[in-house]
C-alpha cells in the first residue's frame, strides 16, 4: 500500500488522531490538519476547553509533511478557502461552540476566535447542558449568495439518537468571523418512529451532515445514518435557500448510498458535473461497522450511485475478522487536484487497537480519478 504519513500516535498515549481535512493554496502549497482524541482521562484533551488541532504544510505535493504549529481550541474541524483566505471551522472542543479561524498568510499565523467579532460563532453549554454542538471536516457550500455549512446539536449526549441536524450560513461577502453575520436554521430531530425497528445497534439517528447542492439547484444537507446492523444509507435533509429552514420526507428522501453508514464527503466536480463520494462502502454484509476498504463512487443526480474505485483497502494479510476489527481508512476528507483527488484518511493500521481508535493520518493520490467514472463495482 502506497501512502505518505502526516502522524503516527503510539498506543501507550492513549490518544488518537482524527478529523483530517486538507485544502492546496493558489502558490501550490498543501495545507493539512487533525486533531486528537482519546480516553486518558487525566489528558481529558476532548472534551475540556484545551482540544488541539495541529496544522501541516507540504511544499512538494504531499510527499513530505511539515507540523507547522498547534492551535488550542479547536476541534472537528474544516479548512477551507474563501476569498483569497485560508479558514478553519468547526467546534472549539467536544459539544462545546461553533467557531471559526482566519489566515491570511496560508496557515502559519491564525486570529483568536475568543469574542463575537473575532470567531465565536454561536456558544454551546456548559459542561453536557445543550447545546451541545457537533460537526465534522465536511465541504462549505456557496449558494443562493450565501455560504452553507452543516453542524448538529447533541441535545441529549446520548450517540446517534440525540444528534439535532441544521446548517449555518452568512452572505458569501459578508466577514465571517463576525457571529451577527451567521444565521442558524431550525434543528431537526430525527424520528425513529418513521423508520424500520430494527436500525441502529444503539437506536437510529444522524450526524456529520455534508452540504451539497443538487443538479436542480435545491440544497441538501446529507447526513450519514446509524441503521446497524443494516448498512449504507443517508438521509438527505432538505434545506430552504436562505438557510432558514430544514426538513425530512423519510418516504423518500433516506435512500440507500455507499458508505453512508459512516462519515463521507460529497462534491461535484467542476469538469463533468458528476458528484464524488469518498466513503466507506460495505462489503461485508454482517459487519456493518466496517472501514477497511475506501472507495470513490459518483453519480450524475445525488440519488442514483455506482461504486466504481476501490482507492485503498487492508494489505496487512490479517484474517478478516482482524482486518475488520483492526484496520479502518475513515473519515476522508479530499479535493479535487486537476485530473487527480488528493486525500487525507484517518487510518488504523498495523498497531491500532482497533479499527476506530486510529494510529495515522495518511495522503493518499488517485490519479486520473474521471477514468473510473464508467466503471461499476460489485461487492
Amino acid at each position: 500500500m502506497k501512502f505518505v504519513q502526516l502522524r503516527h500516535q503510539p498506543e501507550k498515549t492513549e490518544l488518537f488522531l482524527g478529523s483530517p481535512s486538507i485544502v492546496r493554496l493558489p502558490d501550490g502549497t498543501l495545507v493539512a490538519s487533525h486533531d486528537y482524541f482519546g480516553y486518558n482521562k487525566n489528558d481529558n484533551i476532548e472534551s475540556s476547553k484545551l482540544a488541539v488541532s495541529s496544522i501541516y504544510h507540504s511544499y512538494d505535493d504531499g510527499q513530505t509533511w511539515t507540523d507547522t504549529m498547534p492551535i488550542i481550541g479547536a476541534y472537528w474541524c474544516s479548512l477551507f478557502l474563501h476569498h483569497g483566505d485560508l479558514y478553519l471551522m468547526g467546534c472549539d472542543r467536544k459539544h462545546g461552540n461553533i467557531v471559526i479561524r482566519k489566515s491570511t498568510d496560508g496557515g502559519y499565523q491564525w486570529t483568536t476566535a475568543d469574542t463575537a467579532k473575532t470567531g465565536l460563532l454561536f456558544e454551546g453549554g456548559q459542561g453536557d447542558q445543550a447545546p451541545n454542538y457537533h460537526c465534522a471536516p465536511v465541504p462549505l457550500v456557496i449558494h443562493n449568495g450565501r455560504i452553507f455549512r452543516a453542524y448538529e446539536d447533541n441535545q441529549s449526549t446520548h450517540w446517534p439518537t440525540g444528534f439535532q441536524a441544521f446548517v449555518i450560513s452568512a452572505p458569501v461577502d459578508s466577514d465571517l468571523l463576525d457571529a451577527s453575520n451567521w444565521t442558524m436554521s431550525n434543528k431537526l430531530t430525527f424520528d425513529s418512529s418513521k423508520v424500520p425497528d430494527d436500525w441502529g445497534d444503539h437506536g437510529p439517528g444522524f450526524l456529520e451532515g455534508n452540504v451539497v447542492v443538487d443538479p436542480k439547484g435545491q440544497l441538501w444537507d446529507v447526513l450519514r445514518v446509524s441503521t446497524e446492523p443494516h448498512s449504507d444509507f443517508a438521509a438527505f435533509v432538505k434545506v430552504s435557500d436562505d438557510g432558514k429552514t430544514v426538513s425530512l420526507d423519510y418516504e423518500n428522501d433516506i435512500i440507500k448510498f455507499p458508505g453512508g453508514t459512516h462519515k463521507f464527503v460529497i462534491r461535484r466536480d467542476p469538469v463533468t458535473g458528476m458528484y464524488v463520494n469518498l466513503s466507506n462502502k460495505n462489503t461485508v454484509p454482517s459487519f456493518a461497522s466496517q472501514r477497511n476498504v475506501l472507495t470513490m463512487s459518483v453519480s450524475k443526480d445525488l440519488c442514483h450511485w455506482q461504486v466504481c474505485k476501490v482507492i485503498v483497502q487492508d494489505d496487512s494479510g490479517h484474517r478478516e475478522k482482524d482486518s475488520l476489527r483492526l484496520v479502518g481508512f475513515q473519515y476522508p476528507d479530499w479535493q479535487f487536484d486537476g485530473d487527480d483527488l488528493i486525500i487525507l484518511s484517518r487510518t488504523s493500521y498495523r498497531g491500532a487497537r482497533s479499527f476506530h481508535d486510529s494510529n495515522r493520518i495518511t495522503f493518499h493520490t488517485l490519479k486520473n480519478f474521471r477514468q473510473y467514472f464508467d466503471t461499476t463495482l460489485e461487492f
